[in-house]
C-alpha cells in the first residue's frame, strides 16, 4: 500500500476508534473493537489480535483471522521480543527471525506493539501478521502505537 494512502487510512481508523472507544472503559471490549476495525479496514492484515500475559504465559485473547497458537513459548518469537524489549518490533520476513513461532505458515511479515496498563506496565501485545513480505513499516508502527494507546 502506498504511504500516503496508508497514512490516510490509519488516520480515518484512529478517528473512528476515538468515537467507538467512548462507550466503555472495559479493556476487553476496547481490544475487541480495535481488532475488528483494524482487521477489516487494512487489506494486508492476515491475522490481527492480542496476546496478553497470564500467569507468566503469553496467551491469545481477542483476534480475527485463522486459528491462533493459544500459548506462545516463553521468551521465543516476535511477541515475546516485543514484551522483553519493551518496544514495537517490525519483521519484514518472519522466516529470518530467530525463534519465530509459526502459528500459520502463510504469515510472512509481522508487527508487534506492546500494550501498557494505566501504571505503564506491559501486559500484552498487539500482533498483526501479513501474507506478504515487507508489509509493515514505520507508518504502521506509529499509528498502531497511537491506537493501542487508546485502549
Amino acid at each position: 500500500m502506498e504511504q500516503h494512502k496508508k497514512e490516510g487510512r490509519y488516520s480515518r481508523i484512529y478517528n473512528q476508534l476515538e468515537g467507538l472507544l467512548t462507550k466503555t472503559d472495559n479493556t476487553e471490549a476496547r481490544m475487541a473493537t480495535v481488532i475488528a476495525v483494524l482487521h477489516h479496514k487494512m487489506d494486508y492484515y492476515f491475522w490481527t489480535g492480542f496476546y496478553c500475559l497470564y500467569q507468566e504465559e503469553l496467551v491469545v485473547r481477542t483476534y480475527q483471522g485463522p486459528v491462533a497458537c493459544q500459548v506462545l513459548e516463553k521468551n521465543k518469537g516476535v511477541c515475546w521480543a516485543g514484551i522483553n524489549q519493551g518496544k514495537t518490533i517490525v519483521v519484514e520476513n518472519v522466516h529470518d527471525f530467530p525463534g519465530h513461532i509459526a502459528c500459520d505458515s502463510r504469515s510472512n511479515s509481522e508487527i508487534v506493539v506492546p500494550i501498557h496498563d494505566r501504571q505503564g506496565n506491559i501486559f500484552g501485545v498487539l500482533d498483526v501478521d501479513s501474507k506478504e513480505l515487507n508489509s509493515f513499516d514505520e507508518t504502521d508502527a506509529v499509528w498502531l502505537e497511537k491506537i493501542v494507546g487508546m485502549i
